[in-house]
């Protein structure tokens, strides 16, 4: 097989002329031969290891479950189920697979609900929110993202392989972010239920209303 030194695009060997762009390959091969220290740039990758190392961690699982998000090569909403979303702090699981806007409005969100209707709630709603459609919105981050790198046609796999590693992947150290708050929650309950719970015969109102039933016998 001959690579085109213009598109990277594999050709024959009786070829002469790139299949893709349409340039000279003999000219391609003639360069290549005259400039023996430039090792020559590693082909671009399929579309399914593109995806894989955009994912990373747990590949197989989305793979397999993105395929409910997409009919003849056009994406389509399926219902499905995200236990990590859901059972982790939600902002938490958006902000580990970097789908920043996503865990900002996760962080927001339940904080603003709580305040208007003053019912706690309101988070549990936003937790099965983010069960239920943390899988297809991460299928789009990750299409969005893929897309863009495939864009720059003239990037060989290195370039592709770095671009990867910026936009996809996890960023582990959220996981201990996590892990914290859920022992500053467990101190707290643990805490409240030493205590038990609030004993109203010490509310200020209380020692008002006994003196005042007390004055009436």
């Amino acid at each position: 097989m001959i690579l085109c030194k213009q598109c990277n695009q594999q050709n024959p060997d009786e070829a002469h002329f790139c299949h893709q762009c349409g340039a000279k390959l003999a000219e391609a091969m003639a360069a290549a031969g005259t400039d023996s220290e430039t090792p020559p740039a590693r082909p671009v990758q399929d579309d399914e290891t593109l995806w894989r190392q955009f994912i990373g961690p747990n590949a197989d699982h989305y793979l397999t479950v993105f395929k409910k998000f997409s009919s003849n090569g056009q994406p389509k909403f399926a219902l499905s189920w995200n236990w990590p979303a859901f059972l982790y702090i939600s902002f938490l699981w958006f902000l580990y697979r970097k789908m920043y806007l996503h865990a900002f409005v996760y962080a927001v969100g339940p904080m603003i609900s709580t305040y208007l209707t003053g019912d706690f709630s309101a988070g549990i709603v936003w937790s099965i929110m983010a069960g239920a459609t943390a899988n297809y919105l991460y299928y789009w981050h990750c299409r969005e993202h893929i897309v863009e790198i495939k864009k720059a046609d003239r990037m060989d796999r290195a370039a592709q392989e770095t671009a990867l590693k910026e936009s996809g992947g996890v960023q582990p150290y959220v996981i201990w972010v996590g892990v914290f708050f859920y022992i500053m929650f467990l101190a707290t309950l643990v805490k409240m239920i030493q205590e038990g719970p609030p004993d109203l015969d010490k509310s200020p109102g209380r020692p008002a209303k006994q003196a005042a039933m007390l004055s009436r016998t």
